[in-house]
């Protein structure tokens, strides 16, 4: 019954594996989804989907699957294949009152419902607008979408409108997570949870099971083993384009940067303008007094440390290959002679940009520093996050 769901989400470029579609058809079987649509929507869900960022192209395979709406576009064919009719019986149980069971009289009961409305399917061949009986919107008939009828089955309808169809398949919950969209502090620290290493660092104040376990099992008596707390071991040094074209993004980097303050033990950061120079900064309001000397910062931190640069690189090419380039200040050196001497202490280094990835050919100085990074360069997408991060653990 279920195998072409299957299929569909395979199509759809799902990673779902056969043995997590057994493991649903198990599920189903033992009954644990009832007799409701729902209740399989989120058991579908919960066993194929293990990651948010595919929540959105799931709900859309699910509901081209079983609402038919690609099937009405094109023949009107096979609006009832995949739904079980118990399934419909009992949803209708669920959700009609005494008064309303009553009225289905009205087309001869729940049988008399099902095989007008597969009839009419195959009658009727183009959209239609108000009356009785054909399906449609804004009508009493009972099939189509925002009419109203005690016995109604929606179809193509995105909301509820009066709260009395027998069935609703149009729901999309997630439609803002995928791997092409911009995405919020939690999504972030999803996909930066792969940039780790784990250690164990400081006082022994973690109770070690395993351990107690093993020394008990040998000593004869009970002797509780203790071990240091395992930590994020990875050390990231950020720096932070901002002021000018960045203030298009602030509100991503400012979720990005909540994001790693939580996830990484070992952060350091700083502050810079379209491109790295001779100075960086910690306090964005004290830019032009208390500047750190960009070789101070590279003497400071060992190429053990994950170099992360954020900015759009959006500027001149002008800042980034020649002295005095910059709009700010007189460099007298290059930013890509700045940049290639933090490449060259800190080997695992990567370039976040927060522009779409498929505007950057329009800017001339993306192209300069894409290449000065040897490709390293990411979207600021949950995609452009895991590549980074693949990039970094290597």
């Amino acid at each position: 019954m279920f195998t072409g769901f299957f299929y569909k989400l395979k199509e759809a470029r799902l990673p779902v594996s056969l043995r997590e579609y057994l493991t649903l058809l198990d599920a189903v079987g033992q009954g644990v989804a009832g007799y409701a649509v729902e209740d399989f929507y989120y058991l579908a869900r919960a066993t194929l989907i293990k990651d948010e960022r595919h929540l959105d192209r799931f709900d859309q395979v699910f509901g081209a699957h079983f609402k038919g709406l690609d099937g009405l576009a094109d023949g009107m064919e096979g609006i009832t294949a995949e739904i079980p009719e118990d399934w419909l019986r009992k949803l209708a149980e669920k959700f009609l009152t005494e008064a309303e069971k009553a009225e289905i009289g009205a087309l001869g009961g729940w049988d008399k419902l099902m095989e007008t409305l597969k009839q009419r399917l195959e009658e009727q061949k183009g959209r239609h607008q108000g009356g009785n009986k054909w399906i449609g919107t804004a009508g009493t008939s009972p099939f189509g979408a925002y009419g109203y009828n005690p016995e109604g089955v929606r179809i193509g309808q995105d909301t509820s409108r009066h709260r009395r169809a027998v069935k609703v398949w149009d729901r999309r919950e997630f439609r803002n997570l995928d791997d092409s969209v911009e995405i919020g502090t939690r999504n972030i620290k999803v996909a930066l949870r792969r940039l780790r290493k784990w250690a164990r660092t400081g006082a022994a104040d973690e109770l070690d099971l395993p351990g107690t376990i093993s020394s008990t099992a040998r000593q004869g008596w009970l002797d509780v083993q203790m071990r240091p707390e395992r930590h994020n071991a990875v050390k990231v040094l950020m720096l932070f384009d901002i002021g000018g074209s960045m203030d298009d993004h602030v509100k991503v980097c400012e979720e990005l940067f909540s994001a790693v303050r939580t996830e990484f033990k070992h952060l350091e950061y700083y502050y810079f303008h379209n491109c790295p120079y001779e100075g960086l900064w910690k306090d964005n309001a004290r830019r032009r007094t208390e500047q750190v000397p960009t070789l101070d910062v590279i003497n400071t931190y060992g190429p053990d440390y994950k170099l992360v640069i954020v900015g759009d690189a959006t500027m001149s090419p002008y800042e980034i290959t020649y002295p005095g380039g910059s709009v700010e200040h007189w460099n007298a050196e290059a930013g890509a002679v700045w940049l290639q001497r933090l490449l060259d202490r800190f080997p695992h280094a990567v370039w976040i940009n927060p522009q779409p990835e498929d505007g950057w050919g329009y800017y001339g100085s993306v192209g300069i520093l894409h290449k000065l990074m040897s490709g390293r360069m990411y979207p600021l997408t949950l995609a452009g996050l895991d590549r980074m991060t693949g990039e970094l653990n290597r």
